[in-house]
C-alpha cells in the first residue's frame, strides 16, 4: 500500500463509529479495578498515567510560552518534564498544575469519543498522541517504553480484532480516569511520608503561597470529578444499547 493509501485507511478506520454493549464497557472497568488493586500490575500499567502527566507538563508549557527542553520516564513509574522561560509565577504554577489533572482530563476526551462511538478513533489518536511525545523523551528508558507503548497500540490500531480494539480503549480510557485519581492518593501518601518537598503540590505551594495539602485536594476534586463525568459519558449510552 502507498502512504497515501495507508493514510486513507486509517481515516477510514478512525472515522467509522461502532456501537458497544454493556459488557464491552463494563469488563475492562473490572480489568482496570484489578490493575489498580494489585501493586504490580498497577506498576506496569502506571506507565500509562505517567506518560499522560508528563504530557500535561509539557504542553501547558508550551502553550504559555515556555521551551520544553524534554521529558523523562523512569522505572519507578515516575517522570519529569524539563522546561525554561519566564520566572513568573502564573506559568509556573499552571505548569506544575497540569500534570495531576491531565490524565482525568484525557480520560474525559477519550470517554466523549467513545460515547460518540469512536472506538477505532480513540486508538488512533492514542497512536498520535505517543508518537508526539517520543519526540520529547530524553533517556533511554523512557524511549524503550515510548517504543513499546506506540508498538502495541499500532498493532491493536491497525491489526487487532474488533472486539478487542473496543475493549482495549475503553480500558485505556477506564485508567486515566481512575489511574489518575490513584495517583492523587498515592501523591498525598508520599508527601505524608517524605514530608513534601519534591512535588507538583510543593511547586505551587512555592508558586502561589497556598499550601501544598490544599493543591493535593484540588488535584483529588478535579480528577474524582472527571472520573464520575467520563463514567457517565461512556456508560449513559451503552446502558441502553
Amino acid at each position: 500500500m502507498s502512504p497515501v493509501d495507508v493514510w486513507h485507511a486509517v481515516w477510514e478506520d478512525a472515522t467509522t463509529q461502532v456501537v458497544a454493549s454493556t459488557a464491552a464497557a463494563l469488563w475492562p472497568l473490572a480489568a482496570v479495578v484489578v490493575c489498580l488493586a494489585i501493586p504490580q500490575l498497577w506498576h506496569a500499567v502506571r506507565h500509562v498515567v505517567t506518560i499522560a502527566h508528563e504530557a500535561g507538563h509539557a504542553s501547558v508549557a508550551t502553550l504559555l510560552g515556555r521551551q520544553v527542553r524534554g521529558i523523562r520516564l523512569h522505572s519507578d513509574t515516575s517522570g519529569l518534564t524539563t522546561h525554561s522561560g519566564s520566572t513568573k509565577r502564573l506559568p509556573l504554577a499552571l505548569t506544575a498544575f497540569a500534570g495531576y489533572p491531565a490524565p482525568a482530563v484525557l480520560g474525559v476526551g477519550a470517554a466523549a469519543l467513545l460515547g460518540a462511538g469512536y472506538a477505532f478513533g480513540l486508538l488512533w489518536a492514542t497512536v498520535l498522541v505517543l508518537v508526539i511525545v517520543l519526540v520529547q523523551i530524553r533517556n533511554v528508558y523512557g524511549f524503550l517504553v515510548m517504543v513499546l507503548a506506540i508498538g502495541a497500540f499500532g498493532w491493536l490500531a491497525w491489526s487487532a480484532p474488533d472486539p478487542w480494539r473496543v475493549g482495549v480503549a475503553y480500558a485505556v480510557t477506564w485508567l486515566l480516569l481512575l489511574g489518575a485519581v490513584r495517583a492523587v492518593v498515592e501523591l498525598h501518601g508520599s508527601r505524608r511520608s517524605a514530608g513534601g518537598g519534591g512535588s507538583d503540590a510543593d511547586a505551587l505551594a512555592r508558586s502561589t503561597r497556598v499550601p501544598g495539602l490544599v493543591w493535593v485536594g484540588v488535584f483529588w476534586l478535579v480528577t474524582a470529578a472527571c472520573a464520575v463525568f467520563g463514567a457517565w459519558l461512556m456508560l449513559g449510552d451503552v446502558v441502553g444499547a
